[in-house]
């Protein structure tokens, strides 16, 4: 398996982009604005796409991908979440208000995109690649994803905060090589980072600190502005673990 990151920051300007990557040539995980990166033949060549969570910095180049190549595919592109989020894409974005529904075009019977609810902990074989839904904790319904080639695993938290069940899923994981974690805040907006529920560097040393495997280990979703002050920051808190920053077009196999 080959992830190659189409965005990984806390927002947008210049070359950063929000949350995407894209799995082989046809996958991907989460649909933020990394995805606009891809050619028009990339992306008619997507069929899958698992989505974290609902907010706008996750999701928002989905409804732009089912329009910009849902007319060339001879097959309908499936969107996989929990029932929590495929309710919230329904409610608030394929309404036919903020955009068409796409599950019912050019008809119910045979549309263009389609929804499939995942249970936490389901595994999805594509092909002998298994993807995982795996614990998060965030203000709204939320999970990441453990990704297994069956020689070695990548595990992304998605945005999350302090997540003892995350650990209990990870530390089982025996083919571990990468691991992607997010943390958003600066150790000075703790307190927003903790309303938010996201990650500042103390509470990322704290969750690390559950982390009984191995495993190369990338910080994502940093925000624009603080990149370099809060990856000092990490450095302090948890440098014996040598986490990196993840960056755009970065390319993992495993």
């Amino acid at each position: 398996m080959r992830l190659k990151v189409l965005g990984c920051s806390g927002g947008i300007g210049g070359n950063l982009h929000t949350t995407s990557f894209l799995l082989d040539r046809d996958v991907l995980i989460d649909a933020g604005s990394g995805v606009s990166e891809l050619s028009l033949s990339e992306l008619r060549e997507i069929d899958h796409v698992f989505i974290t969570h609902s907010h706008l910095d996750h999701i928002c180049c989905l409804p732009f991908l089912i329009d910009s190549v849902g007319w060339m595919r001879s097959h309908p592109l499936t969107v996989y979440a929990s029932k929590a989020t495929l309710d919230a894409l329904k409610r608030h974005i394929f309404n036919w208000v903020v955009w068409p529904d796409f599950t019912e075009i050019p008809n119910a019977e045979k549309p263009v995109m389609r929804f499939r609810e995942i249970a936490l902990g389901e595994v999805v074989d594509l092909q002998g690649r298994k993807i995982r839904s795996v614990p998060a904790h965030h203000t709204v319904p939320a999970v990441g994803y453990h990704l297994d080639s069956g020689q070695s695993s990548l595990v992304f938290s998605g945005d999350t905060h302090i997540n003892d069940r995350l650990w209990e899923v990870v530390n089982r994981i025996e083919n571990l090589r990468y691991l992607l974690i997010e943390t958003a805040f600066s150790e000075g907006e703790k307190n927003l980072a903790e309303l938010s529920l996201h990650l500042c560097p103390s509470l990322l040393a704290g969750e690390l600190a559950k982390f009984t495997g191995e495993a190369e280990i990338f910080i994502t979703h940093l925000k624009p502005g603080e990149v370099e002050m809060t990856m000092r920051e990490i450095e302090s808190c948890v440098g014996a673990l040598n986490p990196q920053m993840l960056l755009n077009n970065q390319e993992f196999e495993f």
